[in-house]
């Protein structure tokens, strides 16, 4: 099994570790743009960073931009590609020029396409939707090493900043852990963890000043609220998905 991830240039002082969130949840902060702003979100806590590689998002990010984020976040926070039906070749292609640690497929991928990255020793996150294609029955079609889980539905496949019953999503997995996602923000995530009880929670548009512009403050004050939640993972599955 080979290993493509790329070892950080450099690693800039971190507030928090593994391990620091009280909460037990970890957090994805996903549409990451600049590298300042990657930095600051691994700099207040956050597991995981998502760069977007999905051209009509307004937070698609060029390769050279997600390879210089890949390169300089800490060796314990996660870069996460984001695609949406993008062949195999295409996938492990950025894997391999950007230095991703994850991926995340966002559309209707065939089950193929998993196993081929996961036999390349590339760690994938599947989306799967409430109401939506591949719905969250289709997990088992699916050997991913995570799920994300959102009710679908949007004009833009992801969130589209629209909250839903995060409930429906507790209790659907049961080998593996999965990351609750669409319409979270700061006031919200401490109910959506309590409702649904996710291993991670992944937030964009609840963080932004406008689309694929972080708000720092934001971010901050969304960390704050997941530390703040009650400890509510489910504890039949290892729970760290970025580790």
């Amino acid at each position: 099994m080979n290993n493509h991830t790329a070892e950080p240039q450099s690693r800039p002082p971190s507030r928090e570790g593994p391990g620091d969130n009280p909460s037990g949840v970890q957090v994805k902060i996903c549409g990451l743009t600049k590298v300042e702003d990657a930095l600051e979100c691994a700099f207040c806590g956050a597991d995981a960073v998502g760069l977007v590689f999905y051209p009509p998002s307004p937070r698609f990010v060029k390769d050279e931009t997600a390879r210089e984020i890949c390169q300089s976040l800490p060796r314990h926070v996660w870069s996460v590609g984001v695609f949406v039906n993008e062949p195999f070749e295409t996938v492990m292609g950025k894997v391999e020029q950007c230095g991703l640690r994850a991926v995340q497929l966002h559309g209707a991928e065939p089950p193929r396409v998993v196993d081929l990255l996961r036999a390349e020793g590339v760690s994938v996150i599947k989306t799967l939707f409430i109401n939506g294609s591949p719905p969250v029955g289709e997990a088992a079609a699916y050997p991913a090493s995570a799920y994300l889980v959102e009710s679908g539905g949007g004009r833009l496949p992801g969130g589209n900043a629209m909250a839903w019953d995060w409930k429906a999503a507790k209790g659907i997995f049961n080998t593996r852990p999965f990351i609750l996602a669409g319409g979270l923000d700061s006031e919200n995530v401490a109910a959506a963890i309590a409702e649904a009880a996710p291993d991670a929670v992944d937030v964009s548009s609840g963080v932004e000043s406008s689309p694929g512009q972080k708000d720092m403050a934001k971010v901050k004050t969304f960390l704050e609220a997941v530390r703040g939640a009650p400890g509510a993972r489910r504890g039949a599955v290892s729970g760290r998905i970025f580790q």
